[in-house]
């Protein structure tokens, strides 16, 4: 039997026709050596037009959301025409877009009556992105002659509960209905050509994963067959040492563990999420990012093993839209400050992307996603300096968050003392800073102002 892997391909790699009938191509010299389950992504920017069509139909405006769908419709038959060559299978193809879209028209329209789009309503809107583009990519491999089935993902076996715009995959029951469904393709000798981002409930009511949901299809689907990679088809050549927009000497990652991986997706590395990791690392699935624009280029291999080449750190990344809020309270109650703090973080469903507190316990630092500042402060507030009969709140809202991540920090001495010399040497002051006991990551905080100068200069003492 042959090796089983997972191909997902982007938006940007399926953003034309002339680029579909290269991912074809990429598929189908795949084939020759290995059996592939490929998973797609919408179109280019067609999540963001579904989105505007959305929110136009909210506001009751059905003119401008049924432009955006007859826009789309006439992009995807636009890209059918020149990616599928055979001409009985580009019109079935034509067929489907025109019947789907007819379809996404009639739901906007009726949404537009109501002035009103559900979190139900919005996932039935978005799934039409990743429908239309991944039936246009099954029928360019038919055209090539490959036995392609084109399976939604809750025809491919994803069932999910009804946490609609972030559904939560039921496990074991996906696994077994994936191993049936797909593996069973993979047995008959043919290419299932699955949608990413979305699945649907027992009740057959439409969901998608939410950000990155097609990297996690893909990895729910190998975690379920026991693939030996999945293969992250994207338009860069890798994960990058830093943002290349800021630090000019940054370089491709060429191999990094599950673990970096994870406190990379949790500082927003382009292209990764944490729960697309996690069912790939629970089996100890490859997952290579690769770019399809230069396939001969090796990409990022993730995997349980890292580059120690490289040294001690892999990346330097760093975050803006944060904010700083620091508790100050009594010293004798400092237990019961931490405790309340997290308690309304907790009910508010905010993550803090860092922690700090004092040896004393009489003050708390958290750095936040800016945009749930003035909710976390009122709920503060309430709940903490309130009912606690005083202390102090304090918000900074024009600071961003740094990290420096790397396997090769744990046990080696001198690291932070390192970072914050390079920080220093550019008469930055840091605010905050934060470590876990994994040693895998170092954050801190400088003004927003600094920040880029503060990762070029920890970037050149590690990496460049």
């Amino acid at each position: 039997m042959r090796e089983v892997q997972v191909w997902k391909f982007g938006g940007t790699s399926l953003g034309s026709g002339e680029r579909i009938r290269r991912v074809a191509g990429l598929i189908a010299e795949g084939l020759r050596s290995r059996d592939l389950v490929v998973v797609c992504s919408a179109m280019g920017d067609t999540t963001d037009q579904l989105m505007a069509a959305a929110d136009a139909a909210a506001k009751g405006d059905s003119q401008t959301a049924t432009a955006v769908v007859r826009a789309i419709q006439e992009e995807h038959l636009k890209a059918c025409g020149e990616a599928v060559e055979d001409a009985q299978v580009r019109r079935e193809v034509e067929r489907f877009v025109i019947s789907r879209t007819e379809e996404l028209e009639k739901v906007v329209t009726s949404a537009s009556l109501l002035k009103e789009v559900t979190e139900r309503t919005r996932d039935l809107i978005a799934s039409f992105g990743e429908r239309l583009s991944t039936r246009i990519v099954w029928g360019a491999l038919r055209s090539m002659g490959v036995d392609a089935v084109y399976l939604e993902g809750f025809e491919a076996g994803i069932v999910t509960d009804d946490s609609f715009g972030s559904a939560n995959p039921l496990m074991p029951l996906t696994a077994q209905l994936i191993r049936e469904r797909v593996g069973g393709l993979l047995a008959q000798g043919k290419v299932p050509v699955v949608t990413g981002y979305i699945a649907a409930t027992r009740d057959g009511i439409i969901t998608t994963l939410g950000r990155g949901g097609s990297d996690y299809t893909a990895t729910l689907i190998a975690y379920s067959l026991d693939a030996k990679e999945v293969w992250l088809w994207t338009d860069v050549d890798g994960m990058m040492s830093a943002d290349p927009r800021v630090v000019s000497t940054a370089r491709v990652l060429r191999r990094i563990s599950y673990d970096e991986a994870v406190e990379m997706a949790y500082f927003g590395a382009k292209g990764l999420q944490i729960r697309t990791l996690l069912p790939a690392k629970e089996k100890g699935i490859l997952i290579r990012i690769r770019n399809t624009f230069n396939p001969e280029s090796e990409g990022t291999v993730i995997g349980d093993a890292t580059d120690r080449e490289m040294g001690v750190t892999k990346a330097v990344l760093f975050t803006r839209n944060v904010s700083m809020l620091t508790v100050k309270g009594d010293v004798l109650r400092g237990g019961v400050l931490s405790a309340r703090v997290l308690a309304v973080l907790e009910r508010l469903g905010v993550v803090p992307l860092m922690i700090s507190q004092s040896v004393s316990s009489s003050s708390i630092s958290i750095v936040i996603p800016r945009q749930v500042t003035d909710v976390v402060v009122r709920g503060l507030e309430r709940d903490v300096i309130t009912e606690l009969g005083g202390g102090e709140l304090e918000v900074e809202r024009d600071v961003a968050a740094v990290a420096v991540i790397g396997e090769g920090m744990k046990g080696t001495p001198g690291v932070a003392s390192r970072v914050f010399t390079a920080v220093a040497s550019k008469g930055i002051n840091v605010r905050m800073i934060a470590q876990g006991s994994s040693e895998l990551n170092i954050s801190f905080v400088v003004k927003e102002r600094d920040v880029e100068e503060a990762v070029r200069a920890v970037h050149a003492a590690f990496i460049a």
